[in-house]
């Protein structure tokens, strides 16, 4: 089976990345006008793409032709903005901040989350979050009607006490209990479900061109 993305409407594109494309981490940004309101929303077009510069990718899709979403206004006017990973712990109330509330709504209060103060961007970050990134403004990529791309270097970090060995920078990665989005609207996957797998060394890549050709039979 071949489809041709070219002759897909928006929503099937949609359809079958985010079916394919999985899982996906969340971001659950923070971000700040000119006047002080701060927004909150969830994103599942994120990675981290760089780790000098540190940065981070974050995808801005609005709703629909013409409208731009807060969270790409915020960012294109100030240039900050904070991304709080999502647990478990704090899953319902990422899903309440991804509801369309009227402007005068505060989504960080009826989602039940606290602000932390950010030490270097004005946004907030999430004191509810296992892991949250102060970002700058690197880049914004504008990728079509209403879509942007925003790159964004991580200047700070906030990390609960418990996930880290300052030390060692030793990070307790499953102890975070992060969730990532999976296919279509609603579904979510948990990262409880882990698998070792060492990464080959490079001395054995003549050892495994050998067993490949022997395998195939050349």
């Amino acid at each position: 089976m071949e489809i041709d993305f070219t002759k897909l409407s928006t929503r099937d594109r949609y359809k079958l990345l985010v079916s394919t494309v999985v899982p996906r981490p969340i971001a659950l940004v923070s971000t700040m006008d000119h006047d002080g309101k701060v927004n909150a929303a969830p994103f599942s077009f994120f990675n981290a793409v760089s780790d000098s510069p540190p940065a981070v990718v974050l995808g801005v899709n609005a709703h629909g032709p013409g409208s731009v979403k807060d969270t790409a206004r915020n960012i294109r006017n100030t240039g900050e903005f904070v991304v709080n990973l999502v647990s478990e712990e704090i899953a319902q109330g990422m899903n309440i901040t991804a509801v369309a509330f009227d402007p005068e709504v505060d989504e960080v209060e009826i989602a039940g989350f606290t602000r932390g103060q950010s030490v270097k961007v004005k946004p907030p970050y999430i004191v509810e979050s296992p892991v949250s990134f102060e970002c700058r403004r690197i880049a914004n990529l504008e990728l079509g009607i209403s879509r942007n791309l925003v790159v964004g270097e991580v200047l700070y970090m906030h990390i609960r006490d418990d996930l880290v060995d300052l030390d060692k920078l030793y990070i307790d990665t499953p102890a975070m209990q992060l969730i990532g989005r999976m296919h279509g609207r609603g579904w979510y996957t948990r990262t409880r479900d882990l698998f070792e797998m060492p990464r080959l060394d490079d001395s054995t890549a003549d050892e495994i061109v050998a067993a490949a050709n022997a395998k195939s039979g050349k």
